[in-house]
């Protein structure tokens, strides 16, 4: 390969829409770009997403003369790709909430086979950060949990699940994102730990992942000032990325960047400048997943760098072979045979049903004289998805029993909690739902005022468990960590009278 080709290994882009936009497929041809990235947006049903695999093989393959890695983040929970009818599993909290880490491995298998059934070939998972940080506004749910050893063994688990299901894998976010307070996504996050603090907690999960053999692993964009002094986050910092992943902990697998459009790069550091810098400082893939002006400058900056010798050539055939290496033995055709099968839509079910966690008291048994009131499901960060078509869990409770319902808006004012309060008139109990009322208070005043109706209440946290503490003292507590379908039916056998049987994370 020449420089021109072996840049373009390095490089994962994006683009929008259902097929391949003649931009895209152009910029591809120039500049021999050899792997992408797809989104929600680019997903209408499995056998749409099996053309447009195709289509993206077509083009790389006729651009490059190699194989194009089509990634994806198909964590499960709140970061689900995948489309609506399609076996989506449960997200890691959940899946740890059941107690039972070879639900880890059957997760990561079903969802090998779904992919594999289209024709992707790269999962941007497991999330190994550990969630330290209750506030924390992007990771939550996406962790399995705060507890570094549940975390490590859980991840380690879906590892070997991905191993099994022939899928390439990639743990994240390195050093780790667990305990910031602030989305990379549209800011710069910054953590103050020694490395002895980061060896006591973050680093615990990835050296699991690492001895379980993970065959990839992507970085942060997160200020490490006690570990990399010179004001870089991780993903641009030899210190972190050569030092401390190459060097100290032994790991010889593919180094991905995340996205360099994301704010804490973009807005910081430019994404061009950083994806030349990732480059240098170690990382083998960088993503830069829309934005064709951005893709375009990126991929002449790293051009540039390569020829001018600013990215060491030697470094640069080192990742190009990995690149090709892996990409050898984790590309293979397409299984339509292996999605959708009906076993691996009863294991989901059975999943989301084991993972419902009675935190305190008993449910309230559901009746038609029930009241139902939470919000609708919505995208929490750019990170994660909502089910445009799901119902939301009022309507859903609802209709299932026959009861009185309202959704209320993600953070009720005043004047909404006094018509909601209204609507409760005449309930012989309350069913309350929270989804992450820890960062938006309006649902824990709501939840507040339901409460001094004076009749036996429930809440159930469909997001993060970190909600329930701060519920009412008189309400009986729920995990379901999960705005799934999956979960609203589990909750429903729940409120008939079903038991739970989840565990909850360590913080609680």
């Amino acid at each position: 390969m020449d420089i021109r080709e072996k840049i373009g290994q390095r490089l994962v882009f994006g683009f929008p829409g259902t097929t391949i936009p003649a931009e895209f497929a152009a910029l591809v041809r120039e500049y021999k770009i050899g792997n992408v990235i797809l989104f929600r947006y680019n997903i209408e049903s499995l056998p749409q997403l099996a053309r447009l695999c195709a289509d993206i093989q077509e083009l790389i393959r006729g651009a490059t003369g190699r194989d194009a890695f089509i990634t994806i983040d198909q964590e499960g929970g709140m970061v689900t790709r995948l489309p609506w009818d399609a076996v989506n599993v449960p997200g890691s909290m959940a899946l740890a909430a059941t107690g039972k880490p070879e639900n880890a491995v059957l997760a990561a298998e079903i969802t090998a086979r779904q992919l594999r059934g289209v024709g992707v070939n790269f999962n941007l998972a497991p999330d190994l950060d550990v969630n330290s940080n209750p506030m924390n506004p992007v990771i939550g749910v996406r962790s399995f949990g705060d507890d570094p050893q549940s975390v490590a063994l859980f991840g380690a688990k879906a590892v070997e699940g991905y191993k099994n299901g022939g899928m390439l894998c990639c743990g994240k976010h390195f050093p780790g994102h667990g305990d910031t307070a602030v989305d990379s996504h549209i800011g710069l996050p910054c953590i103050e730990k020694t490395m002895d603090e980061l060896e006591a907690c973050e680093l615990i999960s990835f050296r699991a992942a690492i001895k379980a053999g993970i065959p990839a692993i992507m970085s942060s964009h997160i200020l490490f000032p006690n570990i990399e002094p010179n004001g870089v986050p991780a993903t641009m910092s030899r210190t972190i990325m050569h030092g401390l992943l190459r060097e100290t902990l032994g790991f010889d697998g593919l180094i991905l960047s995340d996205c360099m459009v994301m704010d804490a790069i973009r807005r910081h550091y430019g994404t061009a400048h950083g994806v030349v810098e990732a480059m240098r400082a170690g990382v083998d893939m960088v993503f830069v997943s829309s934005n064709a002006d951005l893709q375009r400058e990126s991929a002449a900056a790293a051009l540039a760098a390569a020829e001018s010798g600013s990215i060491d050539a030697r470094e640069l055939d080192g990742s190009a072979e990995r690149i090709l290496r892996a990409k050898e033995r984790w590309i293979h055709p397409a299984e339509p045979e292996s999605a959708g099968r009906a076993e691996d839509f009863a294991a989901v079910a059975r999943m989301a049903r084991e993972a419902v966690t009675a935190v305190r008291g008993k449910a309230c048994r559901a009746s038609e004289k029930t009241f139902f009131c939470g919000c609708a499901d919505y995208r929490m960060t750019q990170a994660s998805n909502a089910d445009p078509e799901a119902k939301a869990f009022p309507e859903y409770m609802g209709a299932r029993f026959g009861a009185k319902f309202a959704v209320c808006s993600k953070d009720p004012d005043e004047k909404e909690i006094a018509e909601l309060v209204k609507c409760a008139d005449g309930a012989e109990n309350i069913i309350f739902s929270s989804c992450n009322a820890h960062l938006f208070r309006g649902q824990l005043a709501l939840a507040a005022a339901l409460a001094e109706k004076g009749v036996p209440m429930t809440v159930a946290a469909l997001r993060n468990p970190y909600d329930l503490p701060l519920m009412p003292e008189n309400a009986a507590l729920l995990a379901a960590f999960d705005y799934s379908r999956d979960s609203l039916a589990a909750l429903a056998d729940v409120f008939s009278g079903g038991d739970c049987c989840g565990v909850m994370p360590a913080a609680l």
